[in-house]
Order: C-alpha cells, then structure tokens, then sequence
C-alpha cells in the first residue's frame, strides 16, 4: 500500500493579493465612499475563508452575502464587520440575524413590518438595510412604497439605503438615467442615511453617482468592470489541469460524446482530467463547426476538441512539436493567458458563471 498522497489532478490558485489590490482599486475610483466587497456564492466560488480574510487585511470592514448561512460564515472570520444579507429576511428568521450580527436588505412591506416587530420585542438595534427597486424589478419596495414609507414616518431608521442597478455593464443604456434619478430622488427623502447603489459595474461608470458605500463583487475576483476597455483587474485565479494522455488520432475519426468533431488530419488529442463535474461549462465544447474555446498548452493557445465531459476534456495539440506535452503535463483553462471573462465568451456566457461554478474536486491552494 501507498503511503503517498492522492493524485492531483486539477488545481485552482487563489491570489489572495491580487484580491486585494482589486479591492482597493474599486475604492479608488471613488475615494469619498467607503468600499465594501460581495463575497456571496462562497465568494464567487473562491471560497469565503479565503477570500473574507484577505479582504478584511485589506481593510475591508462592511460585507455582502446572498443568504443567511453565508452571513454566518462570514461573522466567524470578521467579528467586527457590518454583514448584510441580501436575500432579505426570512421569515421567522429574526432571532437569526440578531444572535450573529447581521443585518437583512428589507425589500417588502412584509419584512418591514415583521423586523419592526422583532426589533420592539426584543430591542435588537442591530441595523438592516432598505432596499428599493429602481427600475430592475426584482427584490426590493417600489419607489412610491419608499415614498409612502417616508411621509408616514418610518418603521424603524435604515442603516443603509440601497438599490441595484440593472445595466450598468452597459454605460449608453437610458435604464441608467432613469435609476439613478430614481435612487436620488428616494435618498432626498433619507438625506441621513448611508447611500449605496454601485456595484463592479457601477463604480467604475464614469457619472457621479457614488454615495456612500460601494459594493464590488464580480471586479474583485477579476471580472473587467468595463466591457470594451482595458481590464483595470488584476487575475485572481489560475485553472489547470494535468494531462492524462496523448493519443494519435487518425483522419475522419471522431472525437468525444455524439461523434461532433472529426480529426480532418492525423492529429495529435491531449485528455486532460477537468469536465463539467468541475464546473468547466459544457457549453464551452466545440464541434466541427464550432471551434471557439482554447486552453494554454506548452505556452500555445490550442482548441478544445469535441464535447466537453463529465470529468474530461480533449484539447487539439498538433500544431506542437511532437514530444511537447506528455502524461503529466499542466495545462492552463483559466490563468494569465486566458482571462475568465475571454474563457466565458468563448463558452456563451458570463464571468459571473464560470467564477460561481467552480467545483469542488480541485487541489485548492493560495498563491505564495
């Protein structure tokens, strides 16, 4: 028996200082708000207890999650921090959010009116946010229900303002003009409460619309914040996977499930050990008339072969000299040479999608 360990055989790096800087490069694009970080999804799949700690070295004292038990997690690592939970309150869930410090973004009349009973029974002054929709139609109290609120006399005093911009990837689109006349006009009627609208996107628009507390997720884990320009992010992540076999391929013979690609050539097929059980999106496969995703092999772009499988993925290295990638090898799927957001488009989709979706089989570490 062995006393070596388990094989590797996909790895996904973290660098948690380029986390950081990324961080503090969304704070400096509007230097009078306090920048806060989204680290929902398990930190957009980075893992919270990687990502929270590096964040909080940074400086970062005010956190985003999705959910409640995400919430929880992040209390362990930043006793101190301001923790809103963006799904809301659940109901029931009061005691929850009061015995770990945590404060709910209020989007209903509902919750409203179930926290201000929570908060004169037990005395809880925790916070909790008031989350108004501007034009996305999601969660959130219309902008006459924040209005009716207001001149009524609120049930309890916010301690955050807040709204979610829909297309602020896309700086041209008139939805822009329109939430941000929205949000303005709602926070004149809570001129003392902290003010947040931008995220990634958001922060990096060019108008004046950054409040008092910024909230960048995506950006911070390497996503470009301004489609069609430069990307100010530095790359936080490093995707590899090992070579498992390179196997002659003859002309006409297929490759993969469905027999979608065919070798026109004699080729040369590196199996590497990654697949959609990874989170490497099967809509990144290629066919015989669809041939757009590459991984980085020996410092050269080659195209994925055929369909992309549960635990394996067939690149095209023909075009290396022979004896150039072997058993063993590390090749790159996301890293320097191939940014997330240029992976995603090759695949259909988002940046968002492809952080969220990585799996749980890799050897994850953090770079030194």
């Amino acid at each position: 028996m062995s006393d070596s360990l388990p094989p590797v055989y996909a790895r996904l790096t973290i660098d948690t200082d380029a986390l950081a800087d990324n961080w503090r490069r969304c704070g400096q694009q509007r230097p009078k708000a306090e920048c806060a970080a989204v680290v929902k999804a398990d930190g957009y799949g980075l893992g919270i207890d990687n990502v929270v700690p590096a964040l909080t070295r940074a400086g970062c004292r005010t956190f985003f999650v999705a959910q409640i038990d995400e919430g929880i997690r992040v209390r362990k690592l930043a006793p101190h921090a301001a923790i809103y939970v963006l799904s809301g309150l659940a109901p029931g869930h009061g005691d929850r959010f009061a015995a770990n410090a945590l404060r709910p973004a209020l989007g209903s009349l509902e919750e409203l009116r179930e926290w201000s009973a929570f908060v004169a029974a037990t005395g809880w002054q925790g916070g909790a946010a008031l989350h108004v929709d501007t034009g996305m139609s999601r969660l959130g109290l219309r902008v006459d229900e924040a209005q009716t609120l207001a001149a009524e006399g609120e049930l309890f005093r916010p301690s955050l303002l807040m709204s979610h911009l829909a297309c602020a990837d896309t700086p041209e689109h008139p939805l822009n003009a329109r939430q941000f006349e929205a949000f303005a006009g709602v926070r004149s009627l809570y001129p003392d409460v902290p003010a947040s609208l931008c995220n990634s996107y958001g922060t990096f628009l060019p108008a004046d619309i950054g409040y008092d507390l910024l909230r960048p997720g995506v950006a911070l884990y390497g996503s470009n914040p301004q489609p069609g320009r430069p990307n100010p992010m530095r790359p936080v992540i490093t995707l590899a996977a090992q070579v498992l076999q390179v196997r002659e391929v003859l002309p006409g013979e297929y490759v993969g499930y469905g027999a979608t690609w065919t070798s026109r050539r004699p080729a040369r097929i590196a199996m590497v050990a990654i697949g959609y059980a990874d989170g490497y999106l099967r809509s990144g496969s290629s066919s015989d008339d669809f041939d757009t995703a590459v991984a980085v092999v020996a410092g050269k772009y080659c195209l994925i072969a055929g369909r992309i499988s549960m635990d394996m993925t067939a690149i095209d290295v023909t075009d290396l000299p022979s004896g150039t990638v072997k058993r063993g090898d590390w090749v790159e799927l996301i890293g320097p040479h191939l940014p997330v957001d240029e992976v995603a488009r090759r695949a259909g989709t988002i940046g968002y999608e492809i952080l969220t979706s990585l799996g749980t089989r890799y050897d994850r570490h953090l770079a030194v």
